[in-house]
Parts: C-alpha cells; structure tokens; sequence
C-alpha cells in the first residue's frame, strides 16, 4: 500500500522559523507551536532558538514521557522526507530510555530534604547572631552564613526549575518560589527564561546569555564585531568603553564575580514589574515571593547598629556569593564557542564540546550542587543531580565512541583556564589597530578646541 502521509523538506521546514510562524520537528513529525509558544513552560525563546528545525533530542531531554501525548494537538499532518538521525544522537536517546528504565528519573535521594534542613539551620543561625549579639565578629559570621544560605537556595532553585523534585507540581512551586523569590530574590520566572536559553544555545555568543557579559568581560575576540543578542534583543557594542573593561578583564575578573551575583535580583525586579507579563508565568505568586524577600532581607539588616556594620552585612553577604558566581563560569568560559542559532541535529556535539566538568570527591558534592557534572547536567538536564556521578561512566564511553571532548579538570586549573582564556582576549582587545565604535563618552572625552 502507497504510503498517503503528506511530506515537507527540511528546507521547507526551516522557513517557519519566526515567532508569528514557528513550525518545529519531533521524531519526522512536523508540529505547528506558533500558539503554543507563549504557554510554553520554558518560555518561548527556547522555542525560537530552534525553530523550523528537529527537535527530537532537545525534547527528549527536557521532557518526560508523559509530554508526548501534549503534542497531537499541533500535528500539522506532515512529516519530514529528509528526516535522518546521526549515529550519536541514536546513542544518546538509547542512554535516556536506559536511564529512564533504572529508574534514575525518578530516584531523587535525600539532596532536596537535607539542602532545605541546612538552609532553614543557616537562616535561623543568621537572624539570631544579629537579634541576639552586639559582636561584630559575630555579625560578620551572621553575613557570610546568608552568603551560604543563597548559594544552596540557588542550588534547590536550579535543581527544581529543571525538574519535578518533590512529590508533587505544587510541591514543586512551592519550593521554586521559598528558595528562589523569597529567599534569594531571584525570580524562578526569569531564571527559567534565561536558564533554558543558556541550555538549548549552550555558548552559543549572540544566543546564549551567560556569555553576553558586554562591557565587562568577553571570552572570544568575536564579540568585538558587536554582535547582536538574541536573548536580550540589542546589539553588544564593544565600543571604546568596552575596549577598557575588556582589556583588563582576566584582572578584574574576581572582584567582579564577588558582586556579580547583585545583577540578578535586579533582573529578576526588571522583569516582573516590566509591562510584558507574557513573560512572567504565575505573576502574583513571583511579585509576592519578591516582596517577602524586600522584606526579610532589610529589616535584618536593618536591625544592626551602625550604617557601617549594615554595609558591611550586604556586603559580606554578596561577597560570600562570589564563590557560586565562579562556579557559575567554570563549566563554560573556557569551551568552545561559537555565533549563530544552535543546530538541533547536533545536539549531543554542541553540548559536549560547549561544558567542562569539574573533578570532585563524592564528599564535595554539595560544594559544587552538581554543576561538577556540567557534561552529563546539560545532556540530562531533568536528571536529579544525586544520579550524575552514577551516568559519568557511560556519558564518558558515548564521547570516546564519537570521538568528542569529555573536558574534565580540578577546580584550581578550571580557575587557570578561565583566567588564561579573559587574558587572551583582553591582550587582543588592547589592539589599537581594529577599530571599535565610537560612543557619546568617547566624542566627550576626545572633543578638541
């Protein structure tokens, strides 16, 4: 019997790549997600990023089993002709039907229960060094435990954004918003926004927004041609300004990250009280969860003595966090990059070549909240992280099988190996001979007779 489905083209499929026409491939089946993508739970830029291509192994690893039958509904009734699958991504889809059968989906430990125990510990430990002492040491030591207390709240943040960690979905939320909006005062909304952006383009320059740290750092010299961002919808000037910051940026790098962590709950404020609510899933719930923290957070401070042992408090504090901020940047600064859309066919290559995971003992797990295993996060990114070490063995087989980097050094070369990569990139940003824009500062500063 003829085979009657109704074929496309990739070709033809790639010209539905826009928001107002965004067609997408799962397994040879074309889905028309143009209405879908503002109810998308991961946002709609993940959808964009890789429109009008397959997306099968980008599916498969963000959504569980029961996301499949989701999909009918936006059944276009075409089917790709061309539709191929490389050797490594057939390998990777047998790894996520292997994991899911061991049951490494669902077996989440003991991570979640004793990481909210220590934060509750932390918390109360903090708020009674400043209720109850007049030292100042001790008020220092109340600081830097709140510093602690936001690097594990954004490890339960992370970890609960990528996956169901709890018993239920509105367990789930409730530990998303106590540990991100109310604690942290990072919007679990932005964070998923940005997050799944940096995941599906994974350092991808004018794609990815962990990499677009313009005027401030730059990791490639591609990013002197003021490339346009994807993420944030404006162009990157290096201009003259940039040209400063960059130059010196392997210098700068550390007291920079000791703060760095101040941007986000800026953003997260930025976004929530933006006019676009689209973007803002459960808005009441984020806008309540902000203002618990604007609460707790000054009033603490606020019940010191002095302004100086206040400002000293926010900034121990924040400079405590400088140590997640780090982390944050090792797994990726010093890998491969690239500009232009990610490629969905290239899945499993893109991911791998784009992290690097950090050598660790079992029992500093907790240290790096299992971004030590980045490889094996960013291809398994529902995976609980008590399972990462458990999959490393086969992650590593499958890249020696391909032939792909399995990147894996201590945490003190990862340092090196950043700095060395912002070194090379400020000492070509000191280049006077390749022109940068001009900017108002520039013509102020350089304005003659």
């Amino acid at each position: 019997m003829a085979d009657s489905r109704k074929y496309i083209s990739v070709h033809q499929l790639a010209d539905h790549n826009k928001l107002e026409d965004l067609w997408i491939s799962i397994q040879g089946k074309v889905y028309n997600v143009t209405d879908w993508k503002n109810h998308h739970p991961g946002g709609a830029l993940p959808l964009l990023n890789l429109a009008g291509q397959d997306v099968t192994d980008a599916f498969v690893a963000f959504h569980p089993a029961t996301a499949w039958h989701h999909l009918d509904p936006f059944f276009t009734g075409y089917h790709l002709r061309d539709y191929t699958v490389s050797d490594a991504s057939k390998d990777y889809r047998k790894l996520v039907s292997h994991f899911t059968k061991l049951g490494f989906y669902e077996k989440k430990g003991h991570v979640t229960c004793i990481t909210l125990l220590l934060i509750a510990v932390l918390l109360l430990l903090s708020i009674a060094g400043v209720l109850l002492s007049d030292s100042v040491a001790v008020h220092v030591a109340s600081a830097a435990m709140i510093g602690f207390l936001w690097i594990q709240s954004g490890w339960m943040g992370h970890d609960s954004g990528h996956s169901q960690i709890m018993t239920g979905p509105a367990a789930n939320r409730f530990v998303q918003l106590l540990t991100g909006n109310c604690i942290a005062g990072i919007s679990i909304a932005w964070w998923k926004l940005h997050h799944n952006s940096h995941h599906i383009a994974c350092n991808s320059l004018d794609f990815d927004p962990d990499l677009q740290l313009i005027p401030l750092f730059a990791v490639s010299n591609k990013l002197f041609d003021s490339i346009t961002s994807y993420f944030y919808d404006r162009k990157m000037k290096f201009d003259s300004i940039a040209r400063f910051f960059v130059s010196y940026q392997h210098l700068t790098f550390y007291p920079v990250m000791c703060f760095a962590r101040i941007a986000f709950p800026a953003q997260s404020l930025f976004m929530v009280l933006s006019n676009n609510r689209k973007l803002v899933p459960n808005w009441g719930q984020e806008i309540v969860g902000l203002a618990v923290f604007w609460i707790w957070y000054p009033l603490l401070v606020s019940c010191l003595p002095s302004w100086s042992e206040r400002v000293m408090f926010v900034t121990v504090s924040y400079f405590v966090t400088g140590i997640q901020q780090i982390q944050f940047t090792l797994n990726h600064f010093s890998s491969p990059v690239y500009v232009g859309p990610p490629t969905s066919n290239e899945w499993f290559e893109k991911q791998t070549m784009g992290s690097m995971d950090i050598l660790c003992p079992p029992w500093m797990d907790w240290f790096h909240g299992g971004l030590q295993f980045q490889i094996e996060h960013h291809l398994f990114p529902r995976l609980p992280r008590c399972n990462l070490r458990k999959v490393s063995p086969f992650v590593k087989e499958l890249c020696k099988k391909h032939n792909l980097p399995y990147n894996c050094v201590s945490f003190i070369k990862a340092n090196a190996l950043i700095i060395d990569t912002l070194r090379v990139a400020a000492l070509e940003a000191r280049d006077l001979s390749r022109p940068v824009p001009r900017n108002l500062v520039w013509e102020a500063v350089n304005t003659h007779g």
